[in-house]
């Protein structure tokens, strides 16, 4: 058999998957050919799969030295490299490969996707770009361009990618959950109701249809969330075999919590979690920061790198490696503060680098995995009857799971209306969620109100012309003169913003998806929040924040009950003071500005949980939902 003839059988039974056998032969021809580029390469993609990444490293290092005019060697040494988390290295490797081949769409596509995990967003865009120049319809380039522009807050130019997405191919995983997410950013409603029904269609027939984030805007059902999790789990998060925790018991004076997130900054987790991180009691616990995201350099971010025994910035390791350093660390019990949400590595968790995982606060419900042991909420957030529809175990703590930072301190000096761009009279509704929060059923009641309410205005916190223009359209349809909707434009520091709240008369809550950092803030600025309770986890967060302020009569349980009360609190200027002086008298005695009696409680229940692993009857293998 000539080497020719043994190259490819090699190669036919490697794409057969006879990796033995395959291995065999190509090694075979190199004991004859030393420098055979098909058998390095075809080596070093075997040894990739396999995970023995530094023999796969010297194999395509080998070959890019013998023959360095072979660019899917330089391809292969790209995604070693980005596989060992030398991103930089990677890159010079993708870069050599463009040069020889600049129209390889694999290296342009892969490329740009390490880009993006490396905050270079604008470099990535170009490089999906240079893929759509020579492919205009290349879904995989459209996906990911429309994708990084809206981080860009680009949301017209990402609505544009991802129609031509869904028309280039209608089943493209999670097109239509992008197209309408993105649509909400910019409450863009069109054909909404329609879009909404086939999202909930295809999550019933188990289909990718829609990102479990975005779900959460469109459905008010906790079992749907929950298959939502486990479709995206399932495609992109599976349980890893390369278990890193396998039972150990550790012997540690101080039980060691790490916190997993890309948030520690100036962002809502941040701000809800700083003064728990503070007051942790450090004669019992390690407190250790996993942090994943950007170093903002600001004041949230300077609190927390004091208030952490050890603060840790993984951003450039792999999801593989930081789950190592977690285990070798010997973390009892790790907390993921992200979920599915911007900036999150689900996959460390996956590796279970920790005997006890926990899933809080960042993303508002299951992760749809067997690999989280418990999540953190309170009765009113997940009732005993829905504790079915969530895969970890439900850990109840007493008042409310939403934790707030006592410390904060709002600004002495309210702002007049005239500076707040409001009229001197008339309600103030008020509304600081996010525009994807804003649905057209809840839009419609606040329309009905301003309609109620003479001289009334709805505050919202100013975004880009392309969300005031739609709003000011909405409200005109609904026959409301949109000089009605008043704008607030964004302030530095949150003491001022807090303060802004003393202007408006009434929060009015969105739903399905509530606010959650948003409705906190109204309180602790004294402001009455008006919330529809619903049937899942981010739409009964406002009514878990008012039960602990001491105010649950707010917290109504249909959208004409909602439009009722927010209605009668809108006409009686004698009941909002009531509940104005109401919120203010209950702030000291009831838990929810209570920061010290949150963290106590926090830490009651992660001492139970460590104690129930120690004793061993908390098991991977078994789902515990009660």
């Amino acid at each position: 058999m000539t080497l020719q003839e043994k190259l490819i059988q090699a190669l036919q039974l490697q794409s057969a998957g006879d990796v033995a056998g395959a291995s065999r032969l190509f090694l075979e021809i190199l004991e004859v050919d030393r420098n055979n580029v098909y058998c390095l390469y075809s080596l070093g993609l075997i040894e990739l799969n396999a995970g023995r990444l530094q023999q796969a490293l010297d194999l395509c290092n080998r070959g890019v030295m013998a023959t360095p005019e072979f660019a899917p060697l330089h391809y292969l040494q790209g995604s070693v490299c980005q596989a060992m988390g030398k991103n930089e290295e990677a890159l010079r490797s993708y870069d050599a490969a463009l040069a020889i081949n600049p129209q390889s769409a694999e290296v342009l596509l892969n490329s740009g996707a390490l880009l993006r995990s490396m905050f270079r967003h604008k470099d990535a865009v170009e490089r999906f770009n240079r893929i759509l120049a020579f492919d205009p319809t290349h879904v995989s380039a459209l996906g990911n361009c429309g994708i990084v522009l809206t981080e860009f807050k680009q949301s017209e130019r990402a609505i544009a990618m991802f129609e031509l997405l869904i028309r280039t191919k209608p089943d493209y995983d999670y097109a239509l959950g992008l197209l309408i997410y993105e649509r909400m950013h910019i409450c863009d409603w069109t054909g909404f109701d329609a879009l909404r029904q086939e999202i909930l269609n295809g999550i019933s027939a188990g289909k990718r249809v829609c990102k479990s984030l975005a779900f959460m805007a469109l459905s008010d059902e906790a079992r749907d969330h929950q298959r939502c999790a486990q479709i995206f789990a399932t495609h992109f998060y599976p349980r890893r075999p390369d278990r890193l925790w396998q039972g150990e018991r550790y012997r540690h004076r101080k039980i060691r919590i790490a916190y997993v997130s890309p948030d520690l900054r100036e962002h809502p987790v941040g701000h809800l979690m700083a003064g728990v991180f503070e007051q942790h009691d450090k004669s019992r616990f390690e407190t250790i920061a996993i942090s994943l995201g950007i170093d903002d350099q600001s004041r949230l971010r300077t609190r927390m790198l004091k208030a952490f025994d050890h603060f840790i910035d993984v951003r450039d390791k792999t999801s593989q490696q930081i789950a190592r350093l977690m285990r070798e660390m010997e973390v009892d019990i790790a907390i993921d503060l992200g979920g599915y949400t911007s900036d999150t590595r689900t996959d460390i968790f996956s590796h279970r680098p920790a005997p006890v995982q926990v899933n809080y606060l960042g993303y508002p419900g299951t992760m749809g995995v067997d690999y989280f042991d418990y999540i953190l909420a309170d009765r009113h957030i997940i009732p005993p009857e829905q504790q079915n529809y969530y895969d970890e175990k439900v850990v109840y703590l007493p008042d409310t799971y939403l934790p707030t930072d006592s410390s904060v301190r709002i600004s002495e000096r309210t702002p007049s209306r005239t500076e707040c761009g409001l009229p001197e009279t008339g309600v103030v509704f008020c509304s600081f969620s996010h525009d994807y929060k804003i649905a057209p059923h809840m839009f419609d009641v606040w329309m009905s109100l301003l309609r109620q309410v003479p001289g009334s205005v709805l505050w919202l916190v100013s975004r880009g012309e392309s969300v005031q223009g739609n709003l000011r359209r909405e409200a005109e349809i609904r026959g409301v003169d949109p000089g009605r909707l008043v704008y607030a434009s964004r302030v530095p520091l949150v003491e001022d913003h807090l303060a802004r709240y003393r202007q408006a008369d009434l929060f009015l809550d969105t739903h399905p998806y509530n606010a959650h950092t948003t409705a906190a803030d109204a309180l602790m600025a004294g402001l009455p929040v008006v919330t529809y309770m619903g049937n899942s986890f981010p739409s009964r967060v406002a009514g878990s924040l008012l039960y602990a302020a001491g105010i649950p009569e707010l917290a109504t349980r249909s959208l004409q009950e909602y439009e009722t009360l927010a209605l009668r609190l809108a006409l009686n200027p004698d009941l909002r003071k009531i509940y104005k002086d109401k919120i203010a008298h209950n702030r000291a005695h009831f838990p929810l500005f209570d920061t010290s009696s949150f963290c106590f409680n926090l830490e009651a229940a992660y001492i139970a949980m460590w104690r129930e692993r120690q004793l061993g009857e908390v098991h991977d293998e078994i789902g515990l939902h009660n």
